[in-house]
């Protein structure tokens, strides 16, 4: 009897062996991806900091929509117009192209976290002059007659030398709806493209039936127009 168990039990011992060899083999397999995965944070970490550093103060700053954006009349109450002068030699483009800068859009945005609510005049070619002020009545350049407004009080907005149409008398700008209707910014309206003097007037409704302050500033867009925006506070 004993010499036939000498082989069963060295088999069995060959077999354990194989067992501990083959099970060594497989727990190292999981080891280089171990050691992947401990390499890989400093990739995934290294990928994800910029973007989370380049878009937080455009979504939260409104003031950096436009990299240049910059204040151009601080936060007041103009008693007399608030005047912003560039030096624009004219033509700005050599015939047949355009000898003005032209107005190709209007927009509004409304800020409430911000407290504020905004209207811009984007512009092709150089940045005009421009003046802002609360006036009794806006009325159209040359003839003088009444542009009509909501609210209570009226900003004049006046751009030289500027124009909102092209050689064939067209317009040249995508606008809004003349009603806007935010707080206190409630409208806007067109008030005259005569002879370089481009005007808009604002219908405000300050809640304690006075004027509210204004801010003015200026930024460049992507495509090189040149924007000037109005802010108006909301309360």
């Amino acid at each position: 009897m004993t010499p036939q168990r000498v082989p069963l039990l060295a088999g069995l011992v060959v077999l354990l062996a194989a067992a501990c060899t083959s099970t060594g083999h497989d727990g190292a397999t999981p080891a280089p991806p171990a050691t992947s995965a401990t390499a890989a944070p400093p990739v995934t970490t290294a990928a994800a900091t910029p973007p989370a550093a380049t878009t937080a103060p455009t979504a939260t700053d409104p003031s950096a929509t436009a990299g240049s954006w910059r204040v151009t009349w601080g936060w007041a109450v103009p008693g007399s117009p608030a005047r912003v002068t560039h030096p624009v030699r004219v033509p700005v483009t050599p015939a047949p192209g355009e000898p003005l800068p032209v107005l190709v859009s209007v927009q509004t945005g409304d800020h409430p976290a911000e407290g504020f609510s905004r209207i811009t005049f984007a512009f092709r070619g150089p940045t005009p002059s421009y003046q802002v002020g609360y006036v009794p009545q806006v009325v159209t350049e040359g003839r003088g007659a009444p542009v009509t407004l909501p609210g209570t009080a009226y900003l004049s907005v006046r751009f030289e030398p500027a124009q909102a149409h092209d050689a064939r008398g067209g317009g040249t700008a995508d606008v809004p709806p003349a009603a806007i209707g935010y707080p206190t910014l409630l409208g806007w309206a067109a008030a005259g493209d005569f002879e370089g003097h481009l005007s808009f007037g604002l219908g405000l409704r300050p809640p304690d039936g006075g004027r509210l302050p204004v801010r003015l500033g200026e930024s460049t867009r992507p495509d090189g127009t040149h924007v000037v925006s109005v802010d108006v506070r909301r309360a």
